[in-house]
């Protein structure tokens, strides 16, 4: 897809996709590009800047922060509780019920899962989990 910002006879700008450069030209010839404001065909390019990708900034210093807290959360969870994966929903249950052994857990619910656990009285939270750079 190609983007034109395009100009007709009576000077409104508005802008168009296209599929190709070939596409916008045929589409042209045979007058199926129109102005938007007043129906004119009489349209033609109008001067775009250049889309030119910007250079990588570095990353504003709250969000080094904030990623470093999330980073270290996720340690001392893997450090300090068991994963149960897909089976988290039935454990969380078990260890509220007295059914197992209270601990720390972390694993796998959907959001429907998590929202019967809560209904349920179940503590339960979603982590915000970041990929590790490695991975």
């Amino acid at each position: 897809m190609i983007h034109f910002n395009l100009r007709c006879a009576k000077d409104h700008e508005f802008e168009a996709w296209f599929q190709s450069s070939d596409a916008f030209d045929r589409q042209l010839r045979s007058q199926r590009v129109t102005c938007p404001s007043c129906g004119d065909h009489k349209v033609v390019k109008a001067p775009m800047a250049p889309a030119v990708a910007a250079q990588s900034r570095r990353p504003e210093p709250g969000a080094v922060k904030l990623r470093q807290a999330l980073t270290e959360l996720r340690d001392k969870v893997e450090k300090t509780c068991d994963y149960v994966g897909d089976d988290f929903p039935d454990e969380a249950r078990k260890i509220h019920y007295g059914e197992a052994e209270a601990r720390g857990i972390y694993g796998e619910a959907t959001p429907a899962e998590a929202s019967e656990l809560v209904d349920e009285g179940v503590n339960v939270a979603p982590l915000p989990w970041l990929r590790r750079p490695d991975s």
